[in-house]
């Protein structure tokens, strides 16, 4: 192997409503180091970002003193974004940061360096496509990525493609309304982050069991009861799996693909969600759809976020 592109890497930003993480991988997806931090949200962008450069600039560094040579940055983070531009809209998960022309703001950072931005949900699409379930599957042309984080967010790979849309906004499924009533997001009640994200968990328990937990209940503390098979919390995982159901049967209509592929909390919960999800895809989808549908936890597992967060550059033509 030529050893200048072996010493070749991306510095990743993987941007959650949660938690950020900075990671160096190579090319072909392997991730070398990582620093991660709070995305405190609802602080101003210009009050995080000094940060975010600093633990960009200490990747580089020890990149530097291991012989290796960062050939781009590349961002995963939620939308609604313009993608060419990695300008931010409104992403809801993130109201500190509205109206933020990211790219730009890296590569004045860092004016040596290409950056590349793209849909979170879309960079877990081509990771999971290249790297996860679709490395050792040469049939697979037809796959959907969810997010499923703090928000819900779709990245749609179709003929082998990614499906970005006309304005960068396919993919942007956390606001389809499912229900006329139950907990608020998007400025929609009753829409699909409402019920089935990681806000729409903290909602929907909130709603379920206002004695035992409120709208300020890190997630953390929900999901762990959900881990040990809590009976409340199993009843809002069995809720939250059935509004995913209702969801995905309509993806699956649509779209007709050949594997769902759930990251973050689908990796932690598993079939606590995607069980009851699979009951209500056998009562609503189309049967011949949904017989060729798989729901898989991502095959990176918790590495998604990284991996994802690096794939903006990687599928950069000529990188």
């Amino acid at each position: 192997m030529d050893r200048r592109i072996a010493a070749r890497t991306v510095l990743g930003l993987d941007i959650g409503g949660t938690k950020t993480a900075c990671a160096e991988g190579t090319l072909d997806g392997r991730i070398l180091q990582r620093i991660e931090m709070p995305t405190r949200a609802i602080q101003p962008f210009s009050e995080t970002f000094p940060e975010i450069v600093g633990n960009l600039n200490s990747l580089i560094s020890t990149a530097n003193l291991e012989s290796r040579s960062v050939a781009a940055i590349s961002v995963s983070i939620g939308g609604p974004l313009k993608i060419g531009e990695g300008v931010l809209i409104d992403p809801p998960h993130l109201p500190g940061w509205h109206g933020v022309a990211l790219k730009a703001q890296l590569r004045q950072a860092f004016p040596e360096i290409p950056v590349h931005v793209e849909h979170d949900g879309n960079a877990g699409a081509l990771a999971e496509f290249h790297f996860g379930v679709g490395r050792d599957r040469r049939d697979l042309r037809h796959l959907i990525f969810l997010t499923f984080g703090t928000g819900i967010g779709a990245g749609f790979i179709v003929n082998g493609r990614i499906l970005r849309g006309a304005t960068d906004t396919a993919g942007e499924i956390g606001h389809w309304r499912l229900a006329e009533d139950g907990p608020l997001a998007f400025g929609k009640r009753g829409c699909w982050e409402s019920f089935a994200s990681g806000a729409g968990l903290i909602h929907l328990a909130a709603q379920m069991f206002p004695a035992r937990w409120r709208q300020d209940t890190p997630i953390r503390e929900l999901v762990e009861a959900m881990l040990t098979d809590d009976y409340e919390a199993m009843e809002v995982a069995r809720v939250a799996g059935h509004w995913m159901g209702r969801g995905l049967a309509l993806l699956i209509d649509a779209l007709n693909p050949q594997v769902i592929v759930f990251g973050s909390l689908g990796v932690v919960l598993g079939e606590r969600i995607l069980g009851p999800a699979r009951k209500v895809i056998a009562e609503e989808a189309l049967p011949q759809a949904a017989a060729v549908c798989e729901l898989l936890p991502s095959a990176l597992g918790s590495s998604i976020g990284d991996i994802a967060a690096l794939m903006a550059a990687i599928t950069e033509p000529g990188l």
